[in-house]
């Protein structure tokens, strides 16, 4: 069937709908609400007005993954009919020549089409944002609540509500959602500026509180779902009955930003579904997490702890020092193969750096200060840039000493809100491996290309795959548009060179320039954001700093951002969960337990102890008389050991060793200097495997 017959179908399927959800209005709406869906439609119309119907019909060409090309109709043709067309279950949403796009938005012009499912990240998303309109629909509907806000993350969906002297019960709620979504509400999509928006939510002084603070734009993004209206960026699910599962997770109470007291507002936070296999394989994914939790890995191998007197900082015990420290090791070893040279600054700071940096107007909220004598304010600092900046001004820079690449390892602090605290994915102390580049504007693309060259030199070494976003100019933003229009074009180049797959994110960079934000995959498939490339024209504008060119005249460096790891503390905790607490060799604060068989091999157990240890090993020996061998070897195995050492007379008699991996396999007896030698090997070379 061609594209634009499938139209002329869905058309007639999609009135029925609309019809459909009239029967989900028979539920009692209180004034407010029934205001606010006049007032909708009334804008809605207003806005169908203005933007007028074309009647011309344009043929598209639209290009499929695989090469296959269908046709279409520019303003008629779906990526919905497309997928219908070809036969394509389980679409969700969609991409558009790299940007997002929802299934039931004509397309435009001749493009490249991407179909995307729930095993996506943005399929995921989309089902999720679809869920909190769901939900919120319900909460208002079905409980009377006021909702307030509602969204996703990458765990899940939300509704933020206010709900006086009543309590929901999870399970009805879920029944309530899977009954509302079967309607096949259709998600009706408006862009308001911020003075229809307050029209709309009239009634709600709290949402609009909580619009304002977490948009941008100068518009905001509306839908309508039945009698739902929500604030959501999408793109959203074409209606909702391609949601069949809703679970819901938890109630919590939520904090607003700068406010300690009880905002009086509940989070619902739950899941959606498109089918039960979905939701079966989810529960998996979330069991398997629960494992891998790296909390419970830091607890069971005693790395690290939390204590209340000094909350969201970590204390790591030596063990975790051990991972920590070879972290950075690791780092600094690639700082100097790549013309990185390390600095020392300050960690705190009068509030003159900050207000001449932009910080305190864009940032000081979540900055912690300190009183001194005088009453002079002072800050921790939250990140290293700006104290790079005065050691780039503290004297005059010639262009011979470009790049500069200034690396800093100092203890960064900042005032995250308590509920938002989690283990090590989110503290208040932390370390980046940061450094800053300051180069000229001919050298941006070299340095941009060497550092994702970085990036993926060490990301090579954990087993991620990895790929790159491309995050453009947000609104409000610093600075000319001649200059991003610059650097977004700089970064772009230079990912082409890099060869690696990438994206547009448009929107989502800095305040100060453009960057490149790399997305890592780890053991089970989730996602992780830690590197990061950014560019900045305006710190070397504010500093005014200078460099003296060949001419003689003076010019502004660009500085460059960049980390590779990311925060130390949410890295280490990647790696515990990406690895499931079974580190490798070279990161193992529990490299190898030798195990003595019988009292005549104490001696010579201990010497094997000590020759490892000198080699820079970590090794122990079990000298548990009471256990059993099976028990010792069990014991040192639960210990995450990477090799265990069994030896008894035979092995002292022949200068050897009895090896057992981790995971049980025996590799037999081995004359201790080629075990060395091999686990050397491993360690410098930072391999993963198990086996030698």
């Amino acid at each position: 069937m061609a594209v634009t017959q499938l139209f002329r179908l869905v058309v007639r399927k999609s009135a029925v709908r609309v019809t459909s959800h009239r029967s989900y209005s028979k539920l009692r709406l209180s004034p407010a609400l029934s205001e606010r869906l006049r007032v909708f439609e009334s804008l809605r119309e207003k806005r169908g007005r203005k933007e007028g119907v074309d009647g011309t019909e344009k043929p598209l060409a639209i290009r499929l993954a695989g090469g296959r090309t269908v046709t279409g109709t520019a303003g008629v043709t779906t990526p919905l009919l497309v997928a219908q067309s070809v036969r394509l279950k389980g679409a969700l949403v969609s991409r558009v020549d790299g940007e997002l796009w929802e299934l039931g938005r004509p397309l435009e012009a001749d493009c490249e089409l991407q179909l995307l499912g729930f095993d996506t990240a943005e399929g995921k998303q989309a089902a999720w944002r679809t869920g909190a309109c769901v939900l919120g629909g319900v909460l208002e509907g079905v409980f009377g609540a006021e909702v307030c806000k509602e969204g996703a993350s990458e765990f899940g969906l939300f509704c933020d509500y206010v709900l006086n002297d009543s309590s929901v019960s999870l399970s009805e709620v879920e029944a309530r959602c899977k009954e509302a979504a079967a309607l096949k509400l259709p998600l009706i999509r408006l862009e308001l500026n911020a003075e229809e928006l307050g029209e709309l939510f009239q009634d709600s002084k709290l949402r609009l509180q909580l619009v304002e603070e977490q948009t941008n734009g100068s518009t905001v993004t509306v839908y309508r779902c039945g009698d739902m209206v929500a604030v959501c960026n999408g793109p959203l699910l074409p209606h909702t009955g391609l949601l069949k599962v809703f679970k819901m997770l938890q109630l919590s109470s939520v904090t607003l930003a700068n406010q300690t007291a009880s905002s009086g507002l509940t989070r619902l936070s739950g899941v959606a579904f498109p089918g039960e296999k979905d939701g079966e394989e989810w529960e998996r994914e979330q069991e398997e997490a629960r494992r891998r939790d790296h909390r419970r890995i830091g607890t069971d191998q005693e790395l690290f702890f939390f204590d209340e007197v000094s909350p969201g900082s970590c204390f790591f015990l030596p063990k975790g020092a051990h991972i920590y420290n070879t972290l950075t090791d690791f780092i600094k070893s690639e700082y100097r193969r790549r013309g990185f040279a390390e600095v020392v600054t300050p960690t705190l700071y009068s509030t003159a750096l900050w207000e001449r940096s932009g910080h305190w107007e864009h940032y000081s909220e979540n900055m912690f200060t300190v009183t001194s004598e005088g009453a002079q304010t002072f800050a921790l600092k939250p990140m290293n840039c700006p104290a790079h900046c005065l050691m780039f001004e503290h004297r005059v820079r010639s262009w011979r000493e470009l790049p500069l690449r200034w690396a800093d390892f100092g203890a960064l602090h900042r005032n995250e809100l308590s509920g938002a605290l989690g283990g090590l994915t989110r503290v208040r102390r932390f370390c980046q491996d940061d450094a800053h580049i300051f180069c000229t504007p001919e050298q941006l693309e070299e340095e941009i290309v060497a550092c994702l060259d970085f990036v993926r030199s060490v990301y090579q070494v954990f087993g991620f795959s990895f790929h790159c976003l491309l995050s453009t100019r947000p609104t409000p933003c610093l600075g000319e548009p001649e200059l991003w229009d610059n650097a977004e074009q700089q970064l772009r180049k230079s990912l082409q060179q890099f060869g690696e797959r990438w994206e547009l994110n448009p929107g989502d960079g800095a305040f100060y320039g453009p960057k490149i934000d790399i997305l890592i995959k780890d053991a089970i498939g989730r996602q992780h954001q830690c590197a990061t490339i950014q560019l900045d024209f305006q710190l070397p504008i504010r500093f005014d700093l200078q460099y003296v060119g060949p001419d003689g005249e003076s010019y502004k460096p660009v500085m460059i951002h960049r980390a590779v790891l990311g925060s130390l503390e949410r890295m280490i905790a990647i790696l515990a969960e990406n690895f499931g607490g079974k580190w490798p060799l070279w990161l193992s604060p529990a490299q190898v337990m030798v195990i003595p068989v019988g009292g005549s091999s104490e001696s010579y157990s201990r010497q094997v102890v000590q020759q490892f240890r000198e080699a820079g090993f970590l090794a122990d020996m079990k000298d548990d008389q009471g256990a059993t061998l099976n028990k010792k070897i069990r014991s040192a195995q639960l210990a995450q050991y990477n090799y265990i050492f069994v030896v008894g007379d035979k092995e002292r008699e022949s200068g050897t060793v009895n090896v057992r991996s981790r995971g049980g396999k025996q590799l037999g007896r081995r004359p201790m200097e080629e075990v060395l030698r091999a686990l050397k090997h491993l360690q410098d070379t930072r391999s993963n495997l198990d086996e030698f």
